[in-house]
């Protein structure tokens, strides 16, 4: 596929760090800019000992163990979950992915912590058809091994010499969701417990994208939830800057940036030429100029 692209025009440019290594100014240029750069900004937990020695990232913990399987140098100080008792605070694909890297790297035990309640076990009212059930499931790593709980609110870390040595929380109650979908919770009285741990790993999934870089040097202008405000082609704030995927719309799956990314290609292709010849991703379209197609309704 890489191959094909650069027989068609399309040049890479790798450890390119925009604002950085190379100016941003170097992108006045080009006649269209599209920041596809993700959502990176992790979200961490404030509360009391977060900044004790043992207490990382997800995306601190995951890429070492992708480089030592592809037998690359882990460049920055080495975390392990080997003989450690392990807390893997949040319960989706990204906590899955660390009680799995935990089991393989030998943990002594795992604990995978979520602060929202269980899933039901099957589809109910709530999930018709084509929504996509929440239902509970079990990933190959928890499989494999792990104790899972829900309706946990992780209270404060202790340490010892500087280091996690245990993780203080309590059990939740949530109520119904109410006519939007909203619940509400409250910690249950006496159901506060200890664990032990080693090793924290915070899986609580990412704000937005770093502002700190194109971003700021842009001065483009965010939504209320800290990503690039866009508008329906995709546009920014910035004339001929545009943006797609996580970026603009916050974390989310990869379907959906390959999505965005064929639209934003489309609107950049219109905001150029006027019209275009590549597809519309949606299902309602009328004709345009090209005797293409234009967008009706977005599927965000």
């Amino acid at each position: 596929r890489i191959e094909q692209m650069r027989a068609e025009g399309v040049e890479f440019r790798c450890n390119a760090w925009i604002g950085k290594s190379v100016p941003t100014s170097d992108l006045d240029a080009f006649d269209a800019i599209l920041l596809t750069i993700g959502s990176t900004r992790a979200r961490e937990l404030d509360i009391p000992g977060s900044k004790l020695d043992g207490i990382h990232l997800a995306m601190d913990f995951l890429p070492q163990q992708n480089r030592r399987c592809a037998g690359k140098p882990v460049q920055a100080k080495a975390i392990t979950a080997k003989g450690k008792n392990v807390v893997v605070l949040g319960g989706g694909d990204t906590g899955s992915d660390c009680v799995g890297t935990c089991i393989r790297q030998g943990a002594k035990r795992i604990w995978s912590l979520e602060l929202l309640p269980r899933p039901p076990f099957e589809r109910d009212d709530t999930m018709l058809w084509p929504l996509w059930p929440m239902i509970l499931r079990a990933s190959s790593s928890h499989q494999e091994g792990g104790e899972r709980q829900w309706s946990v609110l992780t209270k404060e870390f202790v340490g010892e010499h500087g280091r996690v040595r245990k993780l203080k929380a309590v059990k939740l109650e949530w109520s119904e969701p109410d006519a939007a979908g909203r619940r509400t919770m409250k910690e249950i009285p006496a159901s506060a417990f200890e664990i032990e741990c080693d090793l924290v790993l915070l899986a609580l999934g990412f704000l937005h994208p770093e502002h700190d870089t194109i971003v700021s040097d842009l001065g483009l202008e965010l939504d209320a939830r800290g990503n690039i405000k866009t508008n329906d082609d995709f546009q920014t704030s910035r004339p001929n800057v545009f943006s797609a995927g996580d970026a603009r719309r916050g974390q989310s799956l990869v379907v959906w940036a390959i999505q965005e990314g064929r639209e934003a290609a489309r609107c950049i292709d219109v905001a150029l030429m006027g019209c275009s010849e590549l597809p519309a991703a949606n299902a309602y379209h009328w004709p345009d100029a090209c005797g293409s197609h234009v967008r009706a309704s977005s599927l965000g």
